[in-house]
Parts: C-alpha cells; sequence; structure tokens
C-alpha cells in the first residue's frame, strides 16, 4: 500500500512527523509536498495531488491530508469521483469512515490534533478494513454511482 501526503503550511509540521512514522513502520510513502514551511502556500495545491494520485491509481493505495482546518483539503478531495476522503477529528471518526465508507483520504484537522492523535489516527486509518455487510455494500456503490445533475 502506497501513502500519499500532503499538507499546507499548517499541516507542514505534523506531515514531516507522520512521513517519519510510516517510514519507520515500513509503509510506502509519496509525499506529495509542502516541502517546506511557507505560509503563502494553498492547500488546494496539495489535496489536488493526493486526490489525483488516489484518483487514478485504482488500488488500494490510500492518502493523508492536513491542514489546520481540514475543511478545505476535504472539499478539494471529494471532488473527485472515487476519493471517499473524511475529516477524522478524533479516533472513531477514523475508524467509521474506513469501516462504513471506506474512506481512501484521511483528513487530520491540525490546528486541534496534537501529533500524537495525527499518529493513532493514521495507525487507525491504515489497519482498519471496511466492513462488508448488504447495508454497507449497497451504500458505499450507491455512492461510487451518484450522478449529479
Amino acid at each position: 500500500m502506497r501513502i500519499y501526503l500532503g499538507a499546507d503550511h499548517r499541516g507542514y509540521e505534523t506531515k514531516e512527523w507522520l512521513k517519519t512514522w510510516l517510514l519507520e513502520n515500513e509503509y510506502e510513502v509519496e509525499d506529495v509536498g509542502c516541502f517546506v514551511y511557507d505560509p503563502d502556500n494553498d492547500y488546494v495545491d496539495y489535496a489536488l495531488k493526493v486526490a489525483e494520485a488516489i484518483e487514478g491509481d485504482g488500488t488500494e493505495d490510500r492518502g493523508i491530508l492536513l491542514c489546520g482546518s481540514g475543511h478545505g483539503v476535504d472539499m478539494v478531495a471529494n471532488k473527485f469521483p472515487h476519493v471517499r476522503a473524511m475529516l477524522a477529528f478524533n479516533d472513531e471518526v477514523a475508524v467509521q469512515g474506513r469501516q462504513h465508507e471506506d474512506a481512501n483520504i484521511l483528513i487530520i484537522p491540525t490546528d486541534w490534533t496534537t501529533i500524537e492523535e495525527a499518529v493513532e489516527r493514521t495507525r487507525l486509518f491504515l489497519e482498519t478494513e471496511k466492513l462488508s455487510t448488504t447495508n454497507y455494500d449497497r451504500r458505499r456503490s450507491r455512492l461510487a454511482n451518484l450522478k449529479i445533475r
């Protein structure tokens, strides 16, 4: 499983900690930026890179996006048809988003998340499998096949 990792300036420090943790735990990581702290960068750029990587590969690869509130990267990522991004404000959401919706991008709001909490939510996101029941499978299928007018 490859992990695409992206953050704006407000998520930069936590992203660097997570990247170290992921590599130490033998995950394949592709860091799409930001690569230096720059208060003038835009979250849109990094959310696009992660969402495009997840959208285009059709595999079990996953993404992690970090920004201050998480809202902006969430809005960008979920514009892609095959992206199922979730904003994880706590551990339970990280687990439920994987189990119920088969989320493939974890979004961490770094203004309200410690580095330790970010690591734990990442671990839960990567280790939790989706539930396969009639209800959850049906809902995921409907989500994947939405036609918006």
